[in-house]
């Protein structure tokens, strides 16, 4: 890999973070598009595909960021970690941005990242490095076996990482009470609500 200064962009806004720790902060949102993770229930599965989505250049990008007013940034996808991101998260610097990523972990990180948010996920293991790189693992919930395989993840993570456990959309009727509970018994772990779904915004 080397350093990005056009990346396959497939939407970026300006928003309120709907999940995990940094849930309510106003935040721009860049998704990379390319993944190759393929999560079944993958809600942005529109995004895996980079030959459907236009190559921005890093400069482009920067330049809206400065018609807001925010001082975070997530970089999502896809699968953010498939690229070297060293020259973007130089130039997000460069404005003083706080920069967070949501990855798998599949991919070793590049770039100077802030705050990482590890989803691992079934379909591809992680790579060995990203539990002591994590500040904060995401857990989604798709049914009862996924509790048994959180613990199993939280368990090499380095002590100070957030633990928070997410209900597939679809399922949340159903599973949220189930969550709710195990996080009453088992109270280090914290329930993250998609509220950008709830109060509908991107």
């Amino acid at each position: 890999m080397s350093q990005e200064k056009n990346l396959p962009i497939m939407e970026q806004f300006y928003s309120i973070q709907g999940e995990g720790f940094y849930s309510g902060r106003p935040a721009y949102f860049i998704r990379i598009a390319g993944c190759d993770v393929g999560c079944v229930w993958c809600d942005v599965k529109e995004s895996w595909d980079a030959n459907e989505h236009n190559y921005l250049s890093v400069a482009s990008i920067i330049e809206k960021i400065k018609d807001t007013k925010t001082n975070f940034v997530v970089v999502t996808g896809g699968e953010p970690a498939m690229y070297d991101l060293s020259y973007l998260t130089a130039e997000l610097k460069n404005i003083n941005c706080e920069i967070a990523i949501e990855t798998s972990g599949v991919y070793p990180l590049t770039g100077q990242i802030d705050w990482v948010c590890f989803s691992p996920k079934k379909f591809k293991s992680p790579t060995k490095s990203i539990y002591a790189q994590a500040n904060e693992l995401k857990i989604i919930i798709f049914n009862k076996h996924d509790f048994a395989w959180a613990e199993e993840h939280a368990s090499k993570l380095n002590q100070n990482c957030k633990l928070y456990l997410q209900t597939e959309w679809s399922k949340k009727e159903q599973l949220l009470p189930l969550i709710i509970e195990y996080i009453k018994n088992n109270p280090k772990w914290t329930l993250s609500t998609q509220v950008h779904k709830y109060i509908d915004v991107p």
